[in-house]
């Protein structure tokens, strides 16, 4: 598991989405870790404020998630993702959702 970037103060957002999701590239999640639990806030597009939390589960990050839309609806389900390095070092997570409103894929990417 020593691969396994530290996740705490990476900025990132959505770079490719799933058509029945809310986030977009103006997604931003501010993550934090610490003592084996990996949480993020995030805002920006259709989510008004989000919270996920976490830990590293076999190679993966897997996490639960609850948010507020900007219409005031609320929405929360869980994920997991694959933990990507790109060349220039960047994290990027290829997240595969379960929520409300089915399942999807999302690629969230660290911002350079």
């Amino acid at each position: 598991m020593s691969d396994i970037p530290s996740f705490d103060n990476r900025k990132m957002n959505a770079i490719k989405t799933a058509s029945n999701g809310v986030v977009n590239h103006e997604t931003i999640f501010h993550f934090k870790e610490a003592d084996g639990i990996i949480s993020a806030e995030y805002a920006g597009g259709m989510v008004k404020h989000g919270y996920l939390v976490g830990k590293i589960i076999e190679a993966k990050l897997a996490f639960q998630y609850s948010q507020i839309h900007e219409d005031g609806e609320k929405g929360g389900g869980h994920s997991v993702c694959d933990i990507e390095i790109l060349p220039d070092g960047r994290v990027q997570l290829v997240e595969h959702f379960v929520w409300s409103e089915g399942t999807g894929t999302n690629i969230i990417a660290e911002l350079p």
